[in-house]
């Protein structure tokens, strides 16, 4: 590899963490709920129904947002829906701050799901479709990246605006503003976009090769490496040019697209957001005290973070494939050892050693390589929509382990529930080092020129 591809643009890499703060924001909604649950159950006496689905009907927004944002971004571009994510943060941030019942705030919720849901298929396929081939997957992680530093920061935001007042008052006006406070990172992400150019191939897609030109050269370190990037967009478009959204069900695509739902089942169901989302209850089943769990629940989201700035230095340098199938076996060593712990009822230190190191298998491999093996692996002209189904699936998957976790633990225990995310990360492994291919390394062009080879190897 010579010296100039092994240089990043700075354009590339400010418009990529431009990009990423949709991931924060992504990241601050989803984990919001969990400071001010506890003051909402007060505040519009809730039942424990309406606890789980004022939690949870987020999720649903979420897949409602992927369910139109590959359309919407094929139609109008990848930077105008991510602006248009920008706003709906804010709106919905202020919404929810100012609801004044239960019904109103939930709407409000889910309209930030589908904030969420356009910034969760947008941002990883706009920063995939911007990023030099050598650092796509490092780009690309991010996001996953931004996503748990917005986790990481609203415990901290939370807890500043909960402490040192009463309960009175939380139940009446701290809950809002924590809900509140979320239209700040929401407007810095309108103003990072603003400098940020239209995806290239979504230019060249859409006839206008000048202006791709233009951003490629911002882009590639070169308007040599320019050129050839769109020479090679503009070949791959010919190539591909009748590819149409039902043709993701030809001998060609189909094959992908049940890779690509399956990777975002198997990122889901390995039980990880389940230990995010339930940790506190996980570890209290498992013998800690009240402030042994809020401090052993504390230490997932350092291990998270942490972990996440690690693979960003993996993904381009062991692949994709390496990484996923051994994290996914990893993850399934851990958890059966943690399904163990509550069989046995092993000391809680143990326990919780075995959830953090589940928990940084998952960051190094499920978390961040699922996002960018979606956003690589489908052709230009049905990508978009592609990743819709994909994230989809993802994010309905998320509600169901959401909202079968506390049954399952409470119908067949704790070990029994693990038990079975074990079998799922243990079959994520086999599934990786079966079907999924090595993606590190290629241009987008030349993963969709594999695919067209292999279907017709496969025919023959």
């Amino acid at each position: 590899m010579n010296a100039n591809k092994k240089r990043i643009s700075p354009y590339v890499i400010l418009i990529s963490c431009a990009a990423a703060l949709g991931g924060l924001l992504f990241g601050y909604d989803t984990a919001v709920i969990s400071g001010a649950v506890g003051f909402l159950q007060i505040k519009f006496t809730l039942s424990s129904a309406q606890v789980g689905w004022v939690t949870s009907c987020i999720l649903i927004g979420c897949a409602l947002g992927v369910s139109i944002a590959g359309i919407l971004s094929d139609l109008f571009g990848r930077k105008k829906i991510l602006a248009l994510s920008a706003v709906i943060f804010a709106l919905s941030s202020l919404g929810a701050a100012f609801a004044g019942s239960y019904m109103i705030l939930v709407i409000w919720r889910m309209l930030a799901g589908i904030g969420i849901g356009l910034t969760s298929l947008i941002t990883p396929l706009y920063i995939a479709e911007m990023a030099p081939s050598n650092v796509r997957g490092k780009l690309v992680s991010v996001n996953q990246l931004a996503i748990t530093i917005g986790i990481f920061i609203v415990y901290f935001v939370n807890a500043a605006i909960a402490s040192n007042a009463t309960q009175l008052w939380n139940v009446s006006t701290g809950w809002r503003w924590m809900m509140g406070v979320g239209v700040i990172p929401s407007l810095l992400f309108l103003i990072a976009l603003i400098p940020a150019g239209e995806s290239p191939r979504w230019l060249s897609q859409h006839g206008k090769s000048e202006a791709a030109y233009k951003v490629l050269q911002k882009v590639e370190i070169s308007d040599e490496a320019a050129e050839k990037s769109l020479e090679e967009i503009q070949m791959s478009e010919e190539v591909v040019d009748d590819t149409k959204f039902r043709d993701l069900f030809n001998k060609t695509w189909l094959p992908v697209l049940i890779i690509g739902v399956l990777l975002a089942l198997f990122q889901q169901f390995s039980g990880s957001n389940a230990i995010m989302y339930y940790a506190p209850e996980i570890f209290k089943g498992a013998g800690f005290g009240q402030s042994g769990a809020f401090m052993a629940t504390v230490s997932i989201g350092v291990i998270n973070m942490v972990i996440t700035i690690v693979a960003l230095g993996l993904v381009d340098k062991i692949g994709r494939k390496k990484l996923l199938g051994w994290g996914s076996f990893a993850m399934s060593c851990c958890l059966l050892v943690v399904s163990i712990c509550f069989f046995v009822h092993a000391a809680t230190s143990i326990t919780l050693t075995f959830v953090l190191l589940a928990i940084a298998a998952y960051a190094v491999s499920l978390a961040p390589v699922t996002w960018i093996l979606i956003s690589e692996i489908f052709p230009l002209k049905i990508r978009g929509r592609a990743m819709s189904i994909c994230t989809a699936v993802l994010w309905l998957s998320d509600f169901t382990l959401s909202y079968t976790f506390p049954i399952l633990t409470q119908n067949i225990g704790e070990g029994w529930t693990f038990m079975l995310y074990v079998v799922v990360t243990a079959l994520s492994a086999i599934f990786v080092w079966k079907l999924v291919p090595e993606t590190r390394g290629k241009s987008l062009e030349e993963i969709e020129v594999y695919w067209h080879a292999k279907s017709k190897t496969h025919v023959k």
